[in-house]
């Protein structure tokens, strides 16, 4: 008979060892092997004995009907799910403590069970007191949202064989566990083996599946990768909780695209969908203010304008500073460099300071040219032009590169009253412009600074549209 042994499991990553370490040779963290029991497998003749509960089919002889989805009455989550909730699927969704999780899942409970059917809400942190209180908050009523309290995964199942419901929320994974599985609730083996077992019951009962994740100080979903191969959808819920603004996104989707992102505002009766986000980024901005530029980024399908402000004061330390928020750290020393190369603004003696306004974060490189001339207006003390838009890739020999979907961002940046578009010369002439939008086509960050920075005052000045 085959005899348990001991190993040392890591709980950020899952790499095994037989000994105990004190810093994981996997992910390099410290202190995070913890001590497991490794039950006996069966024998290989004892599992030919199984009988398979699935028979292999012809690839042509499969029904590849359409997906029917449950349409979802929140807008913004629809588009990031790709047009509504699939039956049967397992949706992960992460953000930090506090930023409203619980609340957005509350609501669509609420919502769906008017066109799906039954919601079971099962907590493994609040009681249904809490859970009630939250609900009568945010003015919510539903007569088929169940809740109950439970962390054990049998009971769990359990309250699904009874409750039969149509959508089940688990809030959250890393609290469920297996009795009498030798390992804590939320180690590596236990959030692993609980989400293999829901996404059993999802793709065999039909049951549409919400799972909460906790994530690590790094950002990132707690747990085994694993987690995010197991389940279909990975959405993250983002934003500053200083800030109202929330963003819900997208990394991985099965059924629609990836990288969609779905804006909300958190108000007293929870989260509110915002259905013109572009507007509400930039109504604050203060026109002909040095140091502030508009930037027209991509997020999935969805082009945003964005106001972008940088600082630039003089330093009297050798290491001047640089500081970015909302951009990529990386990426803002590139486009200084540039700046002090190739136009010979001397940033070497200043500290520069990058703030992307409402705690959005940019992630592509179609900012570059808005965040350049943004610390150029600010070194200079020139403001931009009121009605002025920029995108633009930034090499490092100073010229201007094109991005994906320049038209579209153009016509964004037409409805909410932009009457001047900055783009790489390189941008398709064949593709026409809204009417009253003029494209401003230049070629090295060297003639886009000429162009878009007020000259002693003046709002406007003679320009050729190259």
């Amino acid at each position: 008979m085959a005899k348990s042994r001991v190993y040392y499991e890591c709980q950020t990553c899952g790499r095994r060892s037989p000994r105990y370490m004190g810093k994981c040779p996997g992910c390099g963290e410290f202190n995070t092997l913890i001590e497991m029991v490794e039950e006996p497998e069966p024998s290989p003749a004892a599992a030919r004995k199984g009988v398979p509960r699935s028979q292999p089919q012809r690839l042509g002889d499969i029904v590849a009907d359409a997906e029917e989805r449950y349409p979802v009455p929140v807008e913004e989550l629809s588009r990031v799910l790709g047009g509504g909730l699939v039956p049967g699927s397992v949706v992960l969704v992460g953000g930090d403590p506090g930023i409203g999780k619980s609340t957005l899942l509350l609501q669509v409970a609420a919502l769906l069970e008017q066109v799906a059917g039954p919601v079971l809400y099962v907590s493994g942190e609040e009681s249904e007191r809490q859970i009630r209180m939250r609900a009568e908050r945010l003015g919510l009523s539903a007569q088929q949202v169940f809740l109950v309290t439970e962390t054990e995964m049998g009971a769990i199942l359990a309250h699904v064989e009874q409750v039969k419901p149509r959508l089940l929320i688990v809030d959250s994974i890393q609290t469920t566990y297996f009795e009498g599985k030798a390992a804590a609730a939320g180690s590596v083996s236990q959030v692993r083996d609980c989400a293999a077992q829901l996404r059993e019951l999802a793709k065999s009962s039909g049951i549409a599946i919400f799972l909460v994740g906790h994530v690590t100080k790094e950002g990132i979903i707690a747990g085994p990768r694993v987690l995010e191969h197991i389940v279909d959808t990975v959405l993250y819920l983002e934003g500053d909780r200083f800030q109202a603004y929330r963003l819900l996104r997208s990394v991985k989707n099965r059924f629609g695209p990836t990288n969609e992102v779905g804006v909300f505002e958190m108000r007293d009766r929870g989260l509110i969908e915002v259905a013109n986000p572009s507007e509400v980024f930039i109504a604050e901005r203060v026109v002909s203010a040095p140091g502030s530029a508009i930037a027209v980024t991509l997020e999935g399908t969805r082009p945003l304008l964005v106001e972008v402000q940088a600082l630039a004061s003089q330093t009297v330390y050798p290491n001047p500073r640089r500081t970015a928020n909302g951009i990529d750290f990386n990426r803002m020393l590139l486009i200084t460099a540039v700046l002090t190369q190739r136009v010979g603004i001397r940033l070497f003696e200043k500290d520069v300071f990058i703030n992307v306004i409402s705690g959005l974060k940019i992630d592509e490189p179609a900012a570059d040219l808005a965040i350049a001339i943004a610390v150029a207006s600010s070194v200079r003390d020139r403001p931009v032009y009121a009605d002025m838009a920029f995108v633009g890739e930034i090499g490092l020999s100073g010229e201007l590169r094109a991005v994906s979907q320049t038209s579209m961002r153009v016509r964004e940046a037409a409805k909410l009253g932009f009457r001047q578009v900055m783009v790489p010369r390189t941008h398709r002439k064949d593709e026409a412009p809204p009417a009253g939008v003029k494209l401003l086509r230049v070629r090295t960050i060297g003639e886009a600074l000429d162009l878009a920075l007020l000259a002693d005052g003046r709002e406007s000045h003679e320009r050729t549209d190259g």
